[in-house]
């Protein structure tokens, strides 16, 4: 993981973003259905209300990034339901997963927690890597420039302040929670991150045996 930053920044400064009308196409996993993760969100958010420049991930929406597809004006609407055909035929075989949250990770745009065992979702990413792959030409890419690393974010920044007060306010580590994947959904978010103008397309299940 990253060393712990010095200062945060403003996250939507100098970030491209979907203009009126366009697009991005997603895989989430979806976990805002969960009174588990839901709770863990709630503390933690709660610890940080009282910091300035904090945009928060709404209950509804907390989630795990695990694919961004692409734009919608090169991913059509029928290349969507493909993607997602293929992707329920990809994870048919494999079984739900039981992942640990917990560890906080601190980054200077955001703030999140870890789900590990990291590894243990490689299945299900590689899936819709394949399934990205075989209906638009491309496996998709991860947000940002390092590795896919599994986290949940729970706050994005919006203004340049010290990091060091909301480390220390949240801390390394909040009580573990574990929950149990069983589906990634593909997403479509309209406009910019920060509306969650979000249209699930469909999900696709983790059904085979453990």
């Amino acid at each position: 993981m990253s060393p712990l930053p010095a200062q945060m920044t403003d996250r939507w400064q100098n970030r491209d973003e979907p203009g009126p009308g366009q697009g991005t196409v997603y895989w989430h996993i979806l976990v805002g259905d969960r009174p588990e993760i839901r709770d863990l969100a709630q503390a933690a958010q709660e610890r940080l209300a009282a910091f300035p420049g904090l945009h928060f991930t709404p209950a509804k929406w907390l989630h795990i990034t695990t694919l961004v597809a692409g734009p919608t004006d090169e991913i059509t609407e029928a290349q969507q339901q493909a993607m997602l055909t293929a992707a329920v035929d990809l994870l048919a075989e494999v079984p739900p997963l039981t992942v640990t949250l917990g560890r906080v990770f601190y980054h200077p745009e955001a703030i999140a927690v870890v789900v590990g065992p990291a590894g243990r979702l490689l299945p299900v990413r590689e899936a819709i890597e394949a399934a990205t792959l075989k209906v638009t030409g491309r496996e998709g890419h991860t947000e940002g420039p390092t590795k896919w690393t599994p986290h949940m974010t729970i706050a994005y920044s919006e203004t340049e302040q010290p990091a060091a007060p909301l480390i220390d306010a949240l801390g390394p580590e909040l009580p573990a929670r574990k929950t149990t994947i069983d589906a990634v959904s593909l997403v479509v978010q309209r406009g910019p991150e920060r509306l969650w103008d979000w249209h699930p397309v469909g999900r696709a299940h983790l059904r085979g045996r453990p």
